[in-house]
């Protein structure tokens, strides 16, 4: 059975000494196993293909990991999308068969990022892009990132949205109060990145984007962020309250695509399988934060038939991604 996991990520050395230098900083302090992911971080060859082969996956979708380049001010972001966009081609032109990728974008100039989009996914092959998150603040709701969102529509390039930090108000007022490693994390990986990327897929249903731009596919990891359990919650905004076309867990089962991204939890599966079918479901390990193996052997584990366990293993990302 081949196997295509769709949130895996890599650096540059460029990037390290910019956007993520924290993440290198925090590496280095606490040295290790860190370090260890600092380097696959880097390692866009045969190093990453070995411990693929390991683990039992075929292909990898590679985005630039967080905080991506939508914290920079414009100039910096466009500069720093073109050279990570170019290094991971340079990696995708060497291993064809086994790297893909999703292009990092300058949103800050939505113009750019359009045509940065339509350059890396008609020309070079990219699998669609990524987004990490809100711009400084502003989500994709915001009329002033639409031409980025009709660029994807027209070029039917889905959007993998990856979650980030909240904006630091938000930080400050939901999740600080405790020991700054604490509030670190609440903000993070323990809680704060789901629900941030959760509210930003709600802020694009109801800011009307997939009324705009009907054919626009977006995906998300983790399972979906939580909110599959929120599917038939959500509805209590009917369509008179909101001036949507249609309620918005509609949006949520024909708009949205589902990762798994590091969540091995059997009852979080069902519950994303049981709300959206398994035709929106597809693999992932999130590696290098993730384990390969453990994603693998969850893979297998699965209370699917075995000809939807290929769908979410291969066949839905090879239909969406054209793979």
């Amino acid at each position: 059975m081949r196997t295509i996991t769709l949130e895996e990520h890599f650096a540059t050395p460029g990037f390290l000494g910019g956007p993520g230098h924290d993440l290198r900083e925090q590496a280095r302090q606490v040295g290790g196993r860190a370090e260890r992911l600092m380097r696959d971080l880097c390692d866009l060859g045969e190093g990453r293909i070995a411990q693929m082969d390991a683990a039992g996956i075929d292909m990898q979708v590679l985005s630039l990991t967080a905080p991506g380049v939508e914290q920079l001010d414009a100039t910096d972001a466009a500069a720093l999308a073109r050279d990570t966009n170019d290094a991971l081609a340079e990696a995708i032109t060497r291993h064809p068969t086994r790297l893909s990728g999703f292009a990092a974008l300058p949103i800050a100039t939505p113009d750019q990022a359009a045509q940065e989009l339509e350059r890396r996914f008609s020309h070079q092959r990219f699998a669609g892009a990524v987004i990490n998150g809100h711009q400084r603040g502003r989500y994709l709701d915001d009329r002033f990132f639409w031409p980025v969102l009709e660029a994807a529509e027209a070029l039917g390039a889905p959007i993998y949205l990856h979650p980030t930090r909240p904006p630091k108000p938000v930080i400050e007022a939901s999740f600080g109060g405790f020991a700054p490693l604490v509030t670190e994390m609440l903000a993070g990986p323990g809680f704060g990145w789901h629900i941030e990327t959760a509210v930003h897929v709600l802020r694009m249903v109801l800011g009307g984007v997939f009324d705009r731009f009907p054919k626009l596919q977006i995906v998300i990891g983790h399972m979906g962020e939580g909110l599959p359990f929120f599917m038939q919650r959500v509805d209590v905004m009917p369509v008179e309250l909101t001036r949507l076309q249609r309620p918005v867990s509609a949006y949520l089962r024909d708009n949205l695509h589902y990762t798994f991204a590091g969540f091995n939890f059997p009852a979080t599966f069902l519950d994303l399988l049981l709300e959206i079918g398994v035709g929106r479901i597809m693999f992932s390990a999130d590696y290098p934060y993730g384990s390969m193996e453990k994603a693998r052997a969850f893979l297998d584990q699965i209370p699917v038939s075995a000809a939807d366990r290929a769908l979410i293993a291969h066949g839905n990302a090879e239909k969406l991604f054209r793979l």
